[in-house]
């Protein structure tokens, strides 16, 4: 921990744009209860053991391991999630594998800068052995030593970079980031960013220089975000790009300090929230991005890469509204994906899924019909390697330093922070709670020296935008406190053992999305239709085997096709039943909070290979209902089959006029 506490933050270097929050060492904070068991489950399953389950791609022959196997982007993709995971575990055997590779990168640099793997090599199936001078892969190792730093302050890795940045200086006019391939140019905010970081922690001016050069050679996201029309238009993006493009405007705001640039993000969000979104909070893309219907796919880098640009996001600004929406797909989209023991993954996730067979889909990208199978390779691997990053990068954005000496916890979830205030005193402050279940949280203060008792420093918390009534006790005794921009400041002595609770109620509500669909919430969770799982291991044989060895279905035998009524829906004639957190919650059988909520047939919606068929989600007039009913709810990120964007009906005024004629 002293090599946590020594690490200074650093907020930002002039010209850059001030921030009020900072990130803090890989280390300062770590996960407690649930989420402790998600990140060991990691280790476990393919995080820890990637290169045991796909050595042909991230084995000893990997390329930026110094063999002539693959050199592209999976090998990296790992190494950013395994990274961060291997220190927050202190898992030494996970800190030695990686390490492994932070050495054999940083041993490929050259004299002039340059480094990775620099031989193309003829193509082999399954493998990216060409195209080794390509930017875009070298961006997910700039992430890789950067975290690297961040959990070991090696200098070497500032060393490492400010070399390879020279290099890229030297040769951006004669090979510009879509050189070789366009992602450079889709993606380079991830270059971008870490160029800023670099500037602000050496002051060398020539980096803002590179900084803008690499801006002018990344596809112009501002212009695309404020005119809106990427996203009223089918198959315009890729839907991952548009997730690592989404941080661009404000990685450059830094540096421009436009308004245009710092609102581009919020004038995308409020489009995407009328064309393309879904109610896990991202969009319709398997891969190119589609209008929302809840029978689209939406793609598992696009998950962990977005979550990644709204940490970005909420650590530049301070801006709590990236912190609701990385709340929305953390714990709605993220844990449906993945099986329970972190052993398999989907491709594609669909809202409303409910079958995971090999059949037919209306995906824009289908890979012989295997993408919302449970497996590896299935879909593209890019995903199987590229997943890692989620958890571990959004355990360290739980708790962010603050620009007057203090703490701020922006993102909730159970875990512990300790790190440095005002006055240079070592605090720990513990955050318990069963968040994203229920809304009380509590932060326990204490001083890791034996010889402090108290310390002055303010210590920040957040009031999502979903709650109306946030209250707040210290000590057992209720505090009045402003909220500002949605964030509650108190600046005050801290003494040992203080205990401060915030209560933030979790109201029903409905969001309207695809044609009128009803999608239900509470708190940060969409809650979905509880289905029955059967799970199958299906082989794969033939030129499936392209796909690794088989994949798991998953099928139900229970009813789904529910409609929800405009006219007689009301929060309160919804049950909630709770129950505490108790081990992993993200499945049926765990499941913390349940709700039951009045329903009604809809006979007419039928399945359509494997998929729920095409009805309309809103009619004005329609009589196509059956009986009432009750259904039960669950999280959506506790299910793997689920109807989650509900048709709405209303009654037709005179059905009892009919019926009585009839």
């Amino acid at each position: 921990m002293s090599g946590i506490l020594a690490q200074a933050q650093v907020l930002h270097r002039a010209p850059l744009e001030p921030s009020r929050f900072a990130s803090l060492p890989i280390g300062a904070v770590r996960a407690d209860g649930w989420l402790q068991e998600q990140l060991r489950l990691q280790a476990a399953g393919l995080t820890g053991t990637l290169d045991e389950v796909y050595p042909e791609v991230v084995g000893p022959d990997n390329a930026w391991l110094g063999g002539d196997g693959d050199a592209w982007e999976r090998g990296p993709y790992w190494l950013d999630g395994l990274l961060p995971l291997a220190y927050l575990l202190q898992d030494q055997a996970l800190i030695d594998k990686a390490q492994v590779w932070v050495e054999a990168i940083l041993a490929s640099q050259q004299p002039d800068g340059y480094m990775g793997p620099s031989t193309d090599h003829p193509y082999v199936y399954g493998l990216q052995r060409g195209q080794t001078h390509d930017w875009w892969p070298k961006m997910v190792v700039l992430k890789v030593i950067r975290q690297y730093y961040e959990a070991t302050g090696d200098p070497r890795a500032l060393t490492f970079l400010t070399a390879f940045f020279r290099y890229q200086a030297a040769h951006l006019a004669e090979t510009p980031l879509d050189h070789w391939t366009d992602w450079g140019r889709w993606r380079g905010a991830d270059n971008l960013d870490v160029v800023f970081w670099l500037y602000d922690r050496t002051g060398e001016s020539w980096l803002l220089e590179l900084g803008e050069r690499i801006h002018a050679q990344t596809k112009d996201w501002t212009s695309l975000f404020r005119t809106g029309e990427i996203f009223t238009r089918q198959g315009s993006v890729h839907c991952v790009n548009l997730a690592q493009g989404f941080k661009a405007p404000l990685v450059w705001w830094r540096y421009s300090h436009a308004e245009s640039d710092r609102e581009a993000p919020a004038m995308a969000a409020e489009t995407i929230g009328h064309t393309v979104g879904i109610p896990n909070g991202l969009w319709a893309g398997d891969e190119m991005l589609h209008f929302g219907s809840p029978s689209r796919g939406s793609e598992l880098c696009t998950a962990v890469e977005m979550m990644f640009s709204l940490e970005t996001m909420l650590c530049l600004t301070g801006d709590v509204r990236w912190a609701d929406w990385l709340e929305r797909i953390a714990y709605n989209a993220l844990p449906t994906q993945v099986k329970d023991d972190y052993s398999a993954r989907q491709y594609y996730q669909q809202t409303n899924q409910v079958a995971c067979t090999k059949e037919w889909r209306p995906f824009s990208t289908p890979h012989d019909d295997t993408d919302n199978l449970f497996g590896t390779l299935n879909g593209y691997p890019c995903c199987l390697c590229n997943m890692h990053q989620g958890w571990p990068k959004f355990v360290q954005n739980l708790w962010y330093a603050s620009a007057d000496g203090g703490l701020a916890a922006l993102v909730y979830a159970p875990s512990t922070v300790t790190a440095k205030v005002a006055g240079d005193v070592a605090v720990t402050v513990r955050e318990t709670t069963d968040y994203p279940f229920e809304g009380t949280v509590t932060f326990t203060v204490d001083f890791p020296d034996k010889g402090v008792r108290k310390a002055s420093f303010p210590l920040y918390v957040r009031v999502p935008s979903w709650c109306a009534d946030a209250s707040l006790e210290l000590n057992g005794q209720p505090l009045q406190a402003s909220v500002i921009d949605g964030i509650i400041g108190l600046n005050r002595v801290w003494k040992k053992g203080d205990i401060l609770r915030l209560r933030i109620p979790m109201d029903i509500r409905i969001e309207e999305g695809w044609d009128q669909a009803w999608s239900i919430l509470r708190g940060p969770l969409v809650y979905a239709l509880k289905m029955e799982e059967h799970w199958k291991w299906t082989p794969f044989a033939g030129k499936d085997r392209y796909y690794g060895a088989g994949a798991w279905e998953v099928t139900s035998d229970s009813p789904w096709n529910y409609c929800l009524m405009r006219d007689s829906f009301r929060a309160d004639s919804c049950e909630v039943v709770s129950r505490p957190v108790e081990g992993y919650p993200w499945n049926l059988e765990n499941a913390p909070v349940h709700l039951t909520v009045p329903a009604r047939e809809l006979p007419q919606w039928k399945a359509q290979n494997g998929s729920v068929g095409e009805i309309p989600y809103w009619t004005e007039d329609g009589d196509d209902t059956g009986d009432a009913c009750r259904i039960e709810l669950i999280p959506y990120g506790c299910t793997t089959l689920r109807i989650a964007a509900f048709p709405t009906r209303i009654i037709p005024w005179d059905r009892a006029l009919r019926e009585e004629a009839w």
